[in-house]
Formats: structure tokens, sequence, C-alpha cells
């Protein structure tokens, strides 16, 4: 039994061409068009196939989003540190204040578990919180005070 290309094997001696010296054959007329149907085949299945996986990698599952709550939770407990030392060095933390607003702006994916969403809730919370009160400190005309 011989492979001479694209269409298989083959168990006759009478597919073999007559000046074959080297063992190997290029398939001829006779054969080129399953060749190219072949081809065709197979590109068509190398697209559908790759679809499929562009496709799976779209799709989150519930780990992924779960890992992706805890990581965005995560860095606004960071960014909440990074305040803190920064009020208790004696320096006004723009910087960190800045940092907390862009990490409590990134979009919080759902999380089908109801203590880590409320866990979430709480920390959503306290960076709105330090960032309402940021925002009181250097505007105490914009915070509705009636008192000088």
């Amino acid at each position: 039994m011989k492979v001479t290309g694209p269409t298989g094997p083959t168990a006759s001696q009478s597919s073999r061409p007559s000046k074959a010296a080297s063992g190997f054959s290029v398939p001829g007329a006779a054969s080129a068009a399953p060749a190219g149907a072949a081809a065709a085949a197979s590109s068509v299945s190398g697209v559908a196939g790759m679809n499929a996986l562009m496709a799976l990698q779209g799709v989150e599952d519930a780990t992924e989003r779960r890992r992706r709550a805890m990581r965005r939770g995560s860095g606004l407990l960071d960014r909440l540190d990074e305040l803190k030392l920064a009020l208790l060095a004696g320096e006004a933390g723009e910087g960190a204040l800045e940092r907390l607003t862009r990490t409590l702006q990134e979009e919080r994916p759902d999380d089908a578990d109801p203590g880590l969403k409320a866990v979430l809730d709480q920390i959503d919370l306290r960076a709105a919180v330090e960032l309402a009160k940021a925002d009181m400190t250097r505007n105490p005309a914009s915070s509705g005070e009636i008192f000088p």
C-alpha cells in the first residue's frame, strides 16, 4: 500500500506511473479533480473550525466572570489602601483618587454568588464614599452646604 497524494492510499499497482524513478508521484489530470475538491473542503472546514474557536473565546463562563469580579474588587481595595497611605502621609492623594475613580468606573461583571455580590457592593460603596468625601474637600461650595 502506497500513499500517492491527497487522495489517500492506493492498493493497486495500476495507479503507479510508468516513469516513477524515485517513488514519488505527482497527481495527474485524472486525479486533479478529487484533489481540488478535497482542498476546497479542507479550506471550508478550516474556516468553520476557526469560527467555532472564535465564538468559544467570546463566551465567558461563570468562573471567568467570578475571577474578573474578584480582580476588580481587589483592585478597588488596593486603590483605597493607596489613598489611606497618602492621607496618613499628609498628602492630598490626587493620584490615588484618580486611580480609584478609574477602577470604580470599570465594568463590573455580574456574579451569581450572592455573598461575593454583597462584598463587591460594599467595596463599591466604600470607594464611592471616599470619592464623595474628597470631592467635598476640594469643592466646598458645590457640596450644598449653607454654612461658611
